[in-house]
């Protein structure tokens, strides 16, 4: 049984022949008896065991060591636990130093335990988040199935820069790192003859991809080359995106993220791993935002009809509170992370929020263009999008109309300087090698040929789970963070 199974277990009589497996977290040595904590991951109590001196192998229960205990499973005189087992038998499957170890049982920092990535998992919190994640990966994939999406596997490298911010990694085989620098006239000894790079999102692709079976999502790893230094920020991270075809409306892109966000919680928040989580005690996850706020967080994410304000009603909203800003809202300047809390905070009302149809000139290039008539109350053109705002973590999510037509499309890259002059198909080889040599040529394909309406969003998902469990740096989110200057193992 796991530790946490024998946890839940609580017979009337004695139970003999008892087997459980675990690392050692704590050991506390009496004359006649060694009184041992252990811990599987599967629970963020240990279990406890009492170890006669003279059992065989105890000597070698010491903190970090891997070990099989058997014995009879009894009810425990101690307030800690109902029951507890009376060891008969120790099997050390892997010695540990107790003095080197490096993980005691005394508090350990956030700071610390990332100097240490691969041994940080093996502790109380860090096991419950992998166990979070894994849970909240299934209850995604359970609705997306459930609502007749198709899991897709977009690529890694990628011959372009989808949001054209520019800050990419380029990749280049470690035989020759000259490629990072050189120009187009050596294209001949490229790996792949140009310059690609890592995704910083698989949107494009997807979009694609639905083009041929209808509605797909995907999560996948992405990475981004900003030299930032946030508790919001990673080099990389996962990224949950969703692409529907044949819709015209936001309003469906939006309902698709909420009800999803809403269910995986709602899945998600009567599992033994979240309930123990969000009822924790003591010390236990002492760096973590409290239980209390964390639970009003998940009953914000499983309330109904999130609200919905446009950007334009919403910086109107802030420049009546203009007073309460370092950052003045200005309507052609987007939204700080002081405006974000405040709209999530005062608008939300415990609730996420979706902040709609932002100024054209600050997002990307695929965002269709508003399609109703110019609104008199925006001070320009409005392109039919979303960010989804909740308290203190700002965004967690993206999305958009596309835009599906052609020369929409084709002008709304020149305006972005992505592309000058005429756009010729990819597949036209009487075109002039400049004109086929863009590394969207492949994208705008995409919208000659039965392109309907269609449109999706991106959720960084690491963010998501920050905010439900209270984690406050998405470094500690990570198993493995990468971040500026730092890619330890």
């Amino acid at each position: 049984m796991s530790i946490a199974e024998c946890l839940r277990w609580e017979p009337e009589s004695e139970e003999d022949n008892v087997v459980v497996q675990g690392y050692v977290r704590s050991v506390r040595g009496m004359k006649t008896h060694r009184f041992v904590s252990l811990g599987d991951g599967s629970s963020l109590a240990p279990l406890q065991a009492v170890v006669p001196v003279d059992t065989n192998q105890a000597e070698g229960l010491a903190i970090g060591a891997a070990v099989r205990l058997t014995g009879k499973w009894v009810p425990s005189p101690g307030a800690s636990q109902s029951h507890e087992m009376q060891v008969t038998q120790v099997d050390i499957l892997g010695p540990s130093d107790a003095k080197t170890f490096p993980i005691q049982k005394k508090y350990q920092t956030p700071e610390y335990l990332r100097t240490i990535p691969h041994l940080r998992p093996r502790t109380p919190i860090n096991a419950a988040l992998l166990k979070m994640r894994s849970e909240a990966v299934a209850a995604l994939t359970r609705f997306f199935a459930e609502n007749h999406f198709t899991q897709t596997h977009p690529p890694i490298l990628t011959s372009s820069d989808c949001e054209g911010a520019g800050e990419v990694f380029t990749v280049a085989p470690a035989s020759n790192v000259t490629e990072l620098s050189s120009n187009e006239d050596n294209k001949s000894k490229m790996f792949f003859r140009n310059k690609k790079y890592l995704t910083v999102s698989t949107q494009l692709h997807l979009e694609a991809l639905a083009q041929s079976v209808g509605n797909v999502w995907t999560l996948s790893p992405v990475f981004r080359a900003e030299k930032s230094d946030t508790a919001r920020h990673l080099s990389e991270f996962y990224m949950l995106e969703a692409e529907m075809s044949f819709v015209n409306d936001l309003d469906e892109v939006m309902d698709l993220a909420e009800d999803m966000i809403r269910n995986m919680c709602i899945t998600m928040y009567e599992s033994p791993t979240v309930y123990e989580f969000l009822n924790r005690e003591g010390r236990v996850g002492s760096d973590l935002v409290s239980p209390e706020e964390v639970r009003a967080r998940w009953e914000g994410m499983m309330a109904d009809e999130w609200p919905r304000i446009t950007y334009t009603d919403a910086i109107e909203f802030l420049q009546e509170h203009a007073d309460e800003f370092e950052h003045k809202p200005v309507w052609t300047e987007g939204l700080h992370s002081e405006h974000e809390k405040f709209i999530a905070e005062h608008v939300g009302d415990g609730k996420p929020v979706f902040v709609t149809d932002y100024p054209r000139d600050i997002k990307a290039f695929y965002m269709r263009e508003g399609q109703s008539l110019p609104d008199i109350s925006s001070p320009g053109p409005t392109v039919e999008c979303f960010d989804l705002l909740v308290p203190d973590l700002c965004e967690i999510a993206g999305g958009s109309m596309r835009e599906h037509r052609l020369e929409p499309l084709l002008e709304a890259m020149k305006r972005h300087n992505i592309v000058a002059g005429e756009f010729t198909s990819s597949m036209d080889g009487n075109a002039p090698s400049e004109a086929r040599t863009g590394p969207l040529d492949w994208y705008v394909d995409l919208r000659r040929w039965g392109c309907a309406p269609h449109g999706g969003f991106g959720i960084g998902f690491d963010r998501l789970l920050c905010y439900l469990t209270g984690v406050q740096t998405i470094r500690d989110m990570v198993s493995f963070p990468r971040w500026f200057g730092r890619c330890d193992c």
